[in-house]
């Protein structure tokens, strides 16, 4: 009894000796050569470092299998998510395509429009300045037939003269007979004029009133073509307009932009008369309506542009938001302006507008630092890049290659920084690239 008490309050670690000894005793290999015998002594504990290592070997290779056949899985996923966006990407460039095309033809329409429309301004003032021609002949027609008035009562005041010539002087009819036969040939002469001339008189109202009536057929056809045009221009205009909305910049301070770049102007002033009174005044103010209009379209189209409206990336994933974030490397919060693009490393980044390349090199904890300036305010920066392609004061084109996706500079991994600015103050890259999805939609 004394010696079973004892055992039973051994120590832990003394039981679990005890019991393993019992599990795994000691053994030995005897070996037998040319006569000799030999033996090879497997204690508990080298038995025990046995199991463990076949236990952990097994553990291993069961740990390996799984990975690489999980490994092989995600990789063909993946695949498959790129060759969709690959399919999605090229039928994306397609529709741009055709849009470009219809944005071509509608500006070759609004061209040919604009043309016959001055071709019938023209026209006009040629008819006005007819009808000015024939507004003058008709007042020297009147000044003749009251001429004709004056000298036919000139006629009777000396036909009644030789009326009273003849009463005194009747020795010599026969001279005065043949002076009045002489007297109303010419009066007859004169009548048939004057008829002559009334009925020209008649004949130039009823022209002009031929050439006031075509005048407004023409004026209102003239009118209805301006005011679809000025229809057609001003939806075009809105459209853009909210497409330029949707990037966080005024479309005003864009166009303004613009406008402002135009230079080379002047001349002395001649202030120009009161048009409203002139026949086609009303069309002409609605000719120059529709001229500012298609000035207006013509550079919000041109801005467009040069708005970098796609993405910098074929495939990405965002990584980091613009404004508000934790800093990666410090956890503290800070400011973001840009959006932080993932994609394979070495991936292929292309400019989103043409423009021109103002830096490229190494920018402190930028790393390798590209930025392109695209005219008017608008620019874009690329950094963290591994290689760059382009050149300080190159021009590039839309799309063109500038670099490779990298980890240079104050990073936690390989990812693109992309930033947008206008005016010099820092914009939302996202919301331009929603724009840019909006317009390939219309």
């Amino acid at each position: 009894m004394l010696i079973t008490f004892e055992r039973d309050h051994l120590p832990w670690h003394r039981a679990f000796i005890s019991r393993l000894r019992r599990m795994l005793p000691e053994r030995q290999i005897h070996f037998r050569t040319d006569g000799k015998v030999s033996y090879w002594r497997l204690t508990t504990l080298k038995q025990s470092l046995a199991l463990v290592a076949i236990a952990l070997t097994g553990s291993w290779m069961v740990y390996s299998s799984y990975s690489y056949v999980e490994h092989d899985r995600i990789l063909s996923s993946r695949e498959g998510q790129i060759a969709n966006a690959r399919l999605a990407y090229h039928s994306l460039l397609g529709e741009v395509s055709e849009y470009q095309n219809k944005f071509t033809e509608i500006t070759k329409d609004l061209e040919r429009n604009h043309a016959m429309m001055l071709g019938l301004v023209e026209r006009n003032a040629k008819l006005q300045t007819s009808l000015r021609s024939v507004s003058e002949e008709l007042v020297l027609t009147q000044d003749d037939r009251a001429n004709i008035d004056n000298a036919r009562e000139a006629l009777g005041l000396k036909l009644s003269q030789v009326k009273s010539e003849i009463r005194d002087m009747t020795s010599h009819n026969f001279n005065l007979k043949d002076k009045l036969d002489t007297i109303e040939s010419n009066l007859q002469t004169v009548i048939a004029e004057r008829n002559h001339a009334r009925f020209e008189g008649s004949r130039m109202k009823i022209h002009v009133n031929e050439l006031e009536t075509r005048l407004t057929a023409l004026q209102q056809t003239h009118k209805s073509s301006v005011k679809r045009l000025s229809k057609q221009a001003s939806v075009q205009i809105d459209s853009l307009e909210q497409i330029i909305t949707k990037t966080g910049i005024n479309p005003e301070k864009l166009a303004n932009n613009y406008n402002g770049s135009v230079k080379g102007q002047g001349g002395p002033f001649i202030p120009v008369g009161d048009t409203d009174n002139l026949p086609a005044g009303e069309l002409k103010r609605g000719l120059d309506n529709l001229d500012q209009q298609l000035a207006h379209l013509n550079t919000l189209q041109t801005a467009v542009r040069y708005l970098p409206l796609m993405p910098p990336l074929n495939s990405y994933y965002i990584t980091s938001g613009f404004g508000k974030r934790r800093d990666p490397v410090n956890k503290r919060w800070a400011a973001h302006y840009g959006l932080d693009f993932g994609s394979t490393n070495r991936a292929k980044i292309y400019a989103t507008a043409p423009g021109v390349v103002k830096q490229a090199g190494w920018k402190g904890r930028y790393g390798r630092f590209v930025e392109i300036d695209h005219g008017h305010g608008v620019r874009t920066r690329y950094g963290h890049m591994s290689k760059i392609f382009v050149k300080r004061g190159q021009k590039v084109k839309y799309r063109e290659k500038i670099g490779l996706l990298g980890n240079t500079g104050r990073t936690t991994g390989s990812h693109l920084h992309y930033e947008t600015l206008f005016n010099k103050r820092h914009l939302d890259p996202l919301k331009f690239i929603k724009a840019g999805r909006y317009v390939f939609q219309e």
